[in-house]
C-alpha cells in the first residue's frame, strides 16, 4: 500500500516525529488532498500542548491548508480530481446542531478543526470533508493561500462585516502574522486605516502594507491619538495582549466596535461608563467557513493581497514551529511537501 509521510506528536508537549503512514481514503463525503504547503499558526500550539479538550494523540497538527484533490469519496457533488483546494480552521460541521440548522456553521457545536477533529496538514495527504473545501483562484499560489484559510479569513471577514463603512477610521492594533493582513484588508476595502504596533520601526512597514497613518504603542496614549484622529470606527485586536486591547476602548467613536481575534488568557479591562453613554461594543470574532475562506481568496486575488511568508519543508518542522513561536518568522511560517 502506498505511504506517506506525516508529522506526529505522540504526547501533550512532545516532540516532532516524522512518520510513514497508509495513504487515507476518502469516505461518503469526503475526499483526499495531496498537501503542497501547510501554515504554520500559533493555535498549533495549543493543540500540542493540550490546550483544547479532548486533543487526540498522537496528533499531527496544522489547519492552513492548501493542496489538490485527488480523490473523492461516494456521494461528493461539485468537486473532482485535480481542483486546487484549501481547508482552514473551518473543516467541516455536523449539520445538525442548532447553529448549523440557523445556516451559522462557524458555530457548529461539532466544529471539526483540522489536527484537531482529524489528522491535520502536517503531512503529504489529508482526508477532509467536503464541507471543508475552498477554491484557490489561479493567481495565489499554495504557500500564499495555506495562511488564508486562518488568519487570512479571520482579518477580512472581521473586517467586512464589521461597522465600519468606505472612508472610516479603523485601527489595526498588532502589526505580526494577523495584522500584517489586516493592515491590507484595510486599505483594500476603503477604510482610512492605522496600524498600531510597539517602536517606531515599524511605521515604515506599516506604511508598505497600506497604513495611512502609525501610532506607536511605546509612546504614550493610544487612545488619545486615536481620538486626535476623529476616533475609531473598529479596533481589530490581533495582538495578543489584553492590556493593549484595554488601552484602545477609549480611541473609538460612537458606536465604535473593539474586535478580537488575538487569543489570550489574560482578562481585558472594560469599564461600563466607557461603554454605555457611547453604545461601544467589544465582542470576539471566530474564523469563517470555507465559503468565507474562498471568498477571502478571490478579494485576495483581486486585490494583490498576500501575506509574508517564509516556506520550510516538512522535515524542517521543527525549526518552522519554533521561527513561529519565537517571532522570528517573517510573519507566516509555511511547510511544503515536495520530496
Amino acid at each position: 500500500m502506498p505511504t506517506i509521510r506525516s508529522v506526529q506528536v505522540a504526547e501533550p508537549g512532545g516532540p516532532f516525529s516524522i512518520v510513514e503512514r497508509d495513504l487515507p481514503e476518502p469516505g461518503r463525503g469526503h475526499v483526499r488532498v495531496t498537501v503542497e504547503a501547510c501554515g504554520v499558526c500559533r493555535s498549533d500550539a495549543a493543540f500540542i500542548n493540550a490546550a483544547f479538550p479532548n486533543v487526540p494523540f498522537p496528533l499531527t497538527p496544522g489547519h492552513e491548508i492548501a493542496g489538490r484533490i485527488d480523490a473523492v469519496g461516494d456521494d461528493v457533488e461539485g468537486w473532482t480530481a485535480g481542483e486546487r483546494v484549501a481547508v482552514g480552521w473551518f473543516g467541516g460541521n455536523d449539520g445538525v446542531c442548532l447553529a448549523c440548522r440557523e445556516g451559522d456553521f462557524i458555530h457548529c457545536e461539532q466544529l471539526q478543526v483540522p489536527g484537531w477533529a482529524y489528522p491535520g496538514g502536517y503531512a503529504e495527504a489529508v482526508v477532509v470533508p467536503s464541507s471543508a473545501l475552498a477554491r484557490i483562484p489561479d493567481a495565489i499560489s499554495a504557500v500564499e493561500a495555506a495562511p488564508m484559510g486562518c488568519a487570512g479569513v479571520a482579518t477580512y471577514h472581521s473586517l467586512r462585516h464589521s461597522a465600519a463603512g468606505s472612508g472610516d477610521l479603523v485601527a489595526v492594533l498588532g502589526l505580526g502574522g494577523l495584522g500584517h493582513l489586516g493592515v491590507q484588508f484595510a486599505n483594500k476595502l476603503g477604510f482610512e486605516t492605522v496600524a498600531i504596533a510597539r517602536g517606531a520601526d515599524k511605521a515604515e512597514m506599516a506604511t508598505r502594507l497600506g497604513a495611512h497613518h502609525y501610532i506607536d504603542s511605546n509612546g504614550g496614549d493610544v487612545a488619545g491619538e486615536l481620538q486626535a484622529l476623529g476616533g475609531a470606527r473598529v479596533v481589530l485586536a490581533t495582538a495578543a495582549n489584553s492590556a493593549a486591547m484595554s488601552a484602545t476602548v477609549d480611541g473609538l467613536r460612537y458606536n465604535g466596535e473593539l474586535i478580537i481575534l488575538a487569543a489570550t488568557p489574560e482578562p481585558i479591562e472594560v469599564s461600563p461608563f466607557q461603554i454605555i453613554a457611547t453604545s461601544k461594543t467589544v465582542h470576539g470574532h471566530p474564523s469563517g467557513t470555507s465559503r468565507d475562506v474562498e471568498e477571502t481568496l478571490r478579494f485576495a486575488a483581486l486585490t494583490g493581497i498576500r501575506p509574508m511568508t517564509e516556506a520550510l519543508p516538512l522535515e524542517q518542522v521543527d525549526m518552522a514551529y519554533n521561527r513561529m513561536m519565537s517571532g522570528e518568522a517573517t510573519f507566516r511560517m509555511v511547510l511544503t511537501m515536495g520530496r
